[in-house]
């Protein structure tokens, strides 16, 4: 049975941002590593997006746009977000960026094997795939297992469900200039329910029918709703270049309180997705930053995480929609018809002092949200 001193379950985002960073670091040389997955990552299977200020893994942006659209029945409105952009990485440019990295380090092994079971053996940690078993002194746990989530009533669940298609046109449609953000101009049918479109280029452009609720839709349902929208834009001659499909979980469920000395989940499965977004890009690079750090100085999974405000923010918010999913679209309406896009960033990336969180908020429909706050406290 082969020993390492550290497994990853699971080499999705989270995995490979951890390793990358622990890369970077150089404080782990020496150190044998190994990433378990089933899949092999050699498929552009998501995109990811982000706003961002930096050069933050500017070689592999595929796009980037310096003005973002806000549209639902009433107003339509451009986001001026300078200095940020808002930026698009392709899941197949990244997963070759970071493994081109790993290959120079020959301590650092891939195998494509699908993880049956692991647990925390006290000394040291015990994983199992379909094909072999292996020790290692830590786990990075990635799988997400929605039972933890579904078996208890504490924290509800909402899903950022999707469907994407990349179409080609025949005439220049798009502004490539500017990416829609949010268009709840369609029909919402009692749920929090709005179009996401990246332009590419004049003939091109990424069209997402996304929805933060509780249930999934039928692929049908989704696809009828993105071929509606694209007639409503008035575009009838086009091809599908590719599509994609995910499924997002936006709960504040607590879940680091499932770490235990040796054993840490990251990524969805550790709560690394932001709640009230569903937005995990950014929060990914944060948070493995963090773990690196952390992991220098204390070998202790169990005190990794902290509760803060914002927590209780996307807790509320989550507990609004679940109440009432139809109220989506007014929330974020509200937030952005008068308020300044760019302390909305901020305060989406949990960079805000107390004030400015005052500020954000109070654009907020209030009555729902202090009802939930009062039902958390009573």
């Amino acid at each position: 049975m082969k020993h390492y001193n550290y497994i990853f379950t699971g080499s999705g985002l989270s995995a490979l941002m951890i390793v990358y960073e622990m890369i970077l670091s150089g404080k782990f040389k020496g150190k044998s590593i190994l990433l378990l997955d089933k899949d092999s990552k050699k498929i552009n299977d998501r995109t990811w997006c982000f706003w961002d200020e930096t050069t933050l893994f500017d070689s592999i942006i595929s796009k980037k746009w310096q003005a973002a659209l806000f549209t639902n029945n009433n107003f339509k409105k451009e986001l001026k977000i300078q200095p940020y952009e808002y930026k698009m990485i392709k899941g197949i440019d990244f997963y070759n960026f970071v493994f081109q990295e790993i290959s120079k380090h020959k301590e650092i092994s891939f195998l494509t094997e699908d993880v049956v079971s692991f647990e925390d053996l006290g000394n040291q940690c015990h994983i199992k795939t379909e094909y072999q078993e292996f020790t290692a002194d830590k786990v990075f746990n990635s799988i997400f297992y929605s039972e933890i989530v579904t078996s208890q009533n504490k924290y509800p669940l909402l899903q950022q469900h999707f469907i994407g298609w990349f179409i080609k046109t025949k005439e220049a449609v798009f502004n490539q200039d500017a990416a829609t953000f949010m268009d709840f101009s369609i029909e919402q049918k009692g749920n929090t329910r709005f179009m996401y479109v990246l332009p590419t280029s004049k003939t091109e452009a990424l069209l997402e029918y996304t929805l933060f609720s509780k249930d999934l839709l039928s692929i049908e349902e989704y696809e009828e709703a993105i071929v509606n929208y694209i007639q409503k834009l008035g575009i009838y001659d086009y091809e599908i270049i590719e599509k994609e499909y995910g499924n997002i979980p936006m709960t504040s469920y607590e879940f680091w309180k499932h770490n235990t000395k040796n054993i840490v989940n990251i990524g969805s499965a550790g709560g690394w997705t932001k709640a009230s977004t569903g937005f995990t890009f950014k929060n990914a690079t944060k948070k493995s930053k963090a773990l690196v750090t952390f992991l220098q100085k204390d070998a202790d999974f169990t005190q990794f995480y902290k509760k803060d405000k914002f927590w209780l923010y996307d807790l509320l918010f989550i507990d609004v929609l679940f109440k009432n999913n139809a109220l989506g679209s007014k929330v974020f309406s509200a937030l952005f018809k008068k308020g300044n896009p760019i302390l909305i960033f901020r305060f989406l990336d949990e960079e805000t002092s107390f004030l400015e969180d005052l500020r954000v908020m109070w654009k907020c429909p209030k009555i729902p949200f202090m009802k939930a706050l009062f039902r958390r406290i009573f």
